[in-house]
């Protein structure tokens, strides 16, 4: 139930501001390549203050690391009360590059979940709707 609301927030904010990727942040892949959606929930460790998450962030080197060369921030959210919603769009066999980056830069400052998703809209759109 915890995960649905937590997914239900994501939908509910999707019309907010965008706010900018690290530096590290590529251009989109190749399209001609089969690419996946990543959702990743950053949510902070509350028993730390903010100051030491960033320094847990800096000394982890999370911000040269995450996300690697090659994927796309789709979107990346601020969600109070939870942390930070990050959809990136990458070539699949980049899963374990993602994987990685997050294990050695973001650990120890936020607990991790990843949510594997399609863009549905499209087929939403291309369905017949009941005329009212």
């Amino acid at each position: 139930m915890r995960h649905a609301l937590a997914l239900l927030l994501l939908v509910a904010i999707a019309g907010s501001v965008i706010f900018p990727a690290p530096a590290g942040a590529q251009t989109s892949p190749d399209p001609s390549k089969g690419t996946i959606l990543l959702t990743i929930f950053l949510r902070h460790d509350q028993s730390k203050t903010l100051d030491e998450i960033n320094a847990q962030l800096q000394k982890n080197r999370y911000y040269e690391k995450f996300p690697p060369k090659g994927v796309e921030v789709v979107s990346w959210y601020i969600a109070m009360g939870i942390g930070q919603v990050v959809t990136l769009r990458l070539p699949a066999e980049m899963l374990r590059a993602v994987n990685r980056s997050i294990e050695e830069s973001a650990w120890g400052a936020y607990r991790t979940e990843f949510y594997p998703t399609y863009d549905y809209k499209p087929i939403w759109e291309a369905m017949p709707k009941p005329t009212r």
